[in-house]
């Protein structure tokens, strides 16, 4: 491929998925502003509180959105090189056709099994996640900290995105899926109408029909409905390339799926986990104004995070492809352009937030409660610091995985968000206070970055 036309291709898919993922940051966004300002600092607590079960959903829809379509799309790429396509599948997790058709229909077949799959993992996830919302968000409200004053709303929000969670993740599943398979528009198309749709409704149904947590929490559960809508025209129109068929479960592939997948998870967790330290601590030094405003905080980075994950989600189905083809100079250009765009997307979120950081507070803290803006101030100037690693670590971890290399993907992922922030922010609170509970998120991104680049140059030439 040409550098001419590596680079179009790039320009669109990361763009793109960039818009779509900024767009799909405003189900968030939409609920913080607009239940700080209809419920108060009160609302925004447990918001925060429940946040880490909305991207534990989310994240396992991307999870097996991700596995999935990254092993259709290297499949797809070495059926274009012309490689032996079974020889190719059997080196990793192989796959028995019955009943073996003409090579091509063999492909066809075998990325039919894999999207198959993928759903059969989806509906055990899905249900797994509605009986535990049926029976099990009260105690989960209370492990996440909720106090009296704000249990009865963080309840209803953990007990609504678990029933949302088929949608939640089908959509991700048909997300991944769409855009392996060549249509990056509609994918934007459907992010960015349901984020619409969800700040839309989340205004009437907390102002006008004054329904309060419950009201937010429906508005974001019903508009991954709507980017499912928007995502079948590419069935309906039989542009797609993977079907259902009649498969039982392969195990195999399930397995893959989620090996491939989970790097993604941990990455979307990583937040989850890290609002959820950073809520026990900032309850024991600040109470519930300071969780209150570390929700701000924690939501603005929420953009961030999308737009990175924008950018990973945008190249991977370019250097999957590459990678199946064997197109070494294409998977390094592709890369090397990630990199250099996600470092000047850095520069600018931190310019833009240490530059109106007083009024972005102030858009959330509608009491005008000066010790949250304080907080809350203080603290987006210290976290913001890790925009410029937070950005590599996405890249390189989704990098990997493109390419099948899960071991790496997984470590670079748990070491983000387990290994290092859990022990980083508790010695860095007890060191420093409220401080050290900001500084502890960057020291850890920087940390990885620096794993993570020892970990690519160790095995550059193996890729």
């Amino acid at each position: 491929m040409g550098n001419s036309s590596c680079f179009r291709d790039f320009a669109k898919y990361s763009s793109l998925n960039v818009l779509g993922m900024i767009g799909l940051s405003c189900y968030i966004l939409a609920d913080t502003f607009f239940i700080a300002n209809g419920l108060g600092a009160n609302g925004l607590a447990a918001l925060n509180l429940a946040i880490p079960i909305y991207s534990l959903v989310y994240g396992s829809g991307l999870m097996l959105g991700m596995g999935g379509a990254t092993r259709y799309a290297v499949s797809g790429g070495r059926d274009k090189s012309g490689k032996d396509t079974k020889n190719a599948e059997n080196t990793k997790n192989p796959v028995k056709v019955n009943n073996p058709a003409p090579a091509n229909n063999t492909k066809n077949r075998l990325t039919d099994v894999i999207f198959t799959n993928t759903i059969y993992a989806a509906a055990v996830l899905a249900l797994i996640f509605i009986v535990t919302g049926m029976f099990l968000s009260g105690p989960i409200a209370r492990l996440l900290g909720a106090d009296a004053e704000i249990f009865e709303m963080t309840k209803t929000y953990i007990h609504v995105v678990f029933l949302f969670s088929p949608a939640f993740i089908m959509n991700n599943i048909l997300i991944c899926f769409v855009r392996n398979d060549g249509a990056p528009k509609l994918v934007m198309l459907a992010m960015l109408m349901g984020s619409f749709f969800n700040i839309v409704f989340d205004y009437i149904f907390i102002f006008p029909l004054q329904m309060g947590i419950l009201g937010a929490v429906l508005a974001t559960g019903f508009s991954p409905v709507v980017g499912m809508l928007i995502l079948s025209l590419h069935l309906i129109r039989r542009k797609n390339r993977f079907h259902l068929v009649r498969t039982g479960p392969r195990f195999s592939i399930i397995t893959s799926i989620f090996s491939l997948g989970l790097p993604t998870l941990v990455t979307e967790l990583s937040s989850g986990i890290v609002i959820i330290v950073f809520n026990i601590i900032i309850l024991g030094l600040e109470g519930n104004t300071g969780v209150a405003a570390y929700g701000v905080v924690a939501n603005i980075s929420l953009v961030a995070a999308s737009i990175y994950t924008g950018m990973a989600q945008g190249v991977q189905p370019l250097i999957s492809r590459a990678f199946g083809r064997g197109d070494q100079s294409t998977i390094r250009q592709v890369l090397r352009y990630a990199l250099v765009t996600v470092l000047v997307l850095s520069c600018l979120i931190y310019a833009m937030v240490f530059i109106f950081t007083g009024p972005i507070v102030q858009a959330f803290n509608s009491e005008s409660d000066p010790l949250l803006r304080e907080i809350a101030i203080n603290g987006m100037k210290l976290y913001f610091t890790a925009a410029f690693f937070m950005g590599f670590n996405t890249i390189i971890s989704v990098f990997f995985t493109s390419v099948e290399k899960a071991a790496p993907a997984q470590l670079i992922s748990l070491l983000r968000g387990l290994f290092v922030i859990i022990p980083t922010a508790f010695i860095m609170s007890e060191l420093f206070g409220i401080t050290g509970v900001w500084l502890a998120f960057p020291v850890t991104e920087m940390i990885v970055a620096a794993a993570g680049a020892v970990i690519y140059m160790g095995m550059k030439k193996q890729l």
